[in-house]
């Protein structure tokens, strides 16, 4: 009797605790850390979570920017902030999955020193040319590029960056295609040198290509997810247009410091889901060009999280690219 008696007090206990950590958390300002810089995609959905997690939550929840190393900086402070819940990061797919396996010295473990809370949204990459290009469609864009191996040139934001993988990634699942990659400091001079003429083709995000594409300057040709972008329903995918298994697309998910505790988390993760069920929030997302996940969990996005570092590992490694 004694022993049950213990484990009854003891579960009575872990409840008790659960339920005053959810009912007092949080009891103060909570930090979001942006690894990239104010303005850019990661920050404005960050803005926009925060905004409402405030709402739901009644403390302020801000948006800080630390940038730096490929977002190494800000990723590695909240890996060392005290596991409270007040301290967390705006992951991406930089930080999270093409960063462990580009750096040379990483400052933090990617799955070790976090604690999965929910993901926020996916934002698709999408496949453009340049108008003078005579190609209409993926199939053409192959057909060219393989009798014309090494002629034609791509873009991208930086060697190792998401946009110089995709293109990596394009050219081995298409067959073997050659192509000559020149990487840029930014997403922005490489745009204006596709819009230029000086690129055949290039990878970018739907919100950066999707005014460039209305205005006529370049045209794009396929969707990098595995289903239609909700921005860009018309246009097929790489998959549709027969490049098996290809796909190609940032991502934002909220983390925090391992060993949270996991009342703190579950908080969380239910405040994330409800933000991103709401209309008003579903609809700047979409406006940003991000598509919402308000389904996430920190089962899932874990299990998402280590297949996107097992996805891109020997993506990063055929394209040579390291940092040092």
């Amino acid at each position: 009797m004694t022993t049950r008696r213990a484990i009854l007090g003891l579960a009575l206990g872990v409840a008790l605790g659960v339920a005053q950590a959810q009912d007092s958390y949080p009891s103060k300002p909570v930090r979001i850390m942006v690894s990239f810089a104010a303005g850019g995609p990661t920050d404005q959905v960050a803005r926009i979570t925060s905004a409402k997690l405030t709402d739901l939550l009644g403390q302020t929840f801000l948006v800080e920017n630390r940038t730096g190393a490929g977002g190494n900086i800000g990723a590695a402070e909240v890996a060392k902030a005290p596991a409270d819940g007040y301290t967390l990061l705006m992951a991406t797919v930089s930080t999270h999955a093409i960063n462990p396996g580009l750096y040379r010295n990483m400052p933090y473990d990617p799955i070790r020193d976090f604690a999965p809370v929910a993901q926020v949204g996916v934002t698709p990459c999408v496949l453009a040319v340049h108008p003078s290009l005579p190609v209409s469609d993926v199939k053409g864009l192959v057909a060219l590029l393989r009798a014309n191996p090494g002629k034609y040139s791509y873009g991208s934001s930086g060697m190792g960056s998401i946009l110089h993988l995709c293109g990596e990634q394009f050219k081995t699942s298409a067959g073997g295609l050659q192509a000559v990659h020149v990487p840029y400091r930014g997403s922005a001079p490489m745009i204006a040198d596709l819009i230029g003429g000086q690129l055949g083709f290039a990878f970018d995000a739907l919100p950066t290509v999707l005014p460039q594409v209305l205005a006529g300057r370049i045209r794009a040709i396929g969707g990098g997810m595995a289903t239609r972008a909700r921005a860009m329903p018309d246009l097929p995918t790489l998959q549709e247009q027969g490049v098996a298994g290809f796909e190609c697309y940032t991502w934002n998910a909220i983390l925090a410091p391992a060993k949270t505790p996991a009342p703190v988390v579950t908080v969380l993760a239910g405040a994330i889901n409800r933000a991103l069920a709401d209309p008003a929030v579903l609809k700047r997302l979409q406006d940003a060009g991000v598509d919402p996940t308000p389904d996430s969990s920190p089962e899932k996005l874990g299990a998402f999280m280590r297949a996107e570092l097992a996805k891109w590992a020997p993506i990063i490694k055929a394209s040579g690219a390291q940092v040092d």
